[in-house]
């Protein structure tokens, strides 16, 4: 059970970049298809608020992973 924790530990470190990166890739394009000023304008207003919301959720992510890899886990009991 513990190889488990600290294999998916190195999986959500590794999620958290990699969902951070793909929601910048995400609001480039999004924003990037827009027409007019308006839209680009609501655009960038949303994404900016939707990665301002997930980037603590991948930080959290990735010291949630780093602990689990470390064997902070493994003194729990079951």
């Amino acid at each position: 059970m513990n190889t488990i924790k600290r294999f998916l530990g190195l999986c959500w470190i590794a999620l958290g970049p990699i969902a951070m990166t793909f929601l910048i890739i995400q609001a480039i394009n999004k924003v990037g298809l827009t027409h007019t000023e308006i839209e680009r304008t609501n655009a960038i207003l949303q994404w900016s608020i939707i990665i301002f919301i997930f980037f603590p959720i991948c930080l959290g992510l990735m010291i949630f992973g780093y602990y689990a890899f470390k064997g902070e886990y493994e003194k729990l009991e079951s």
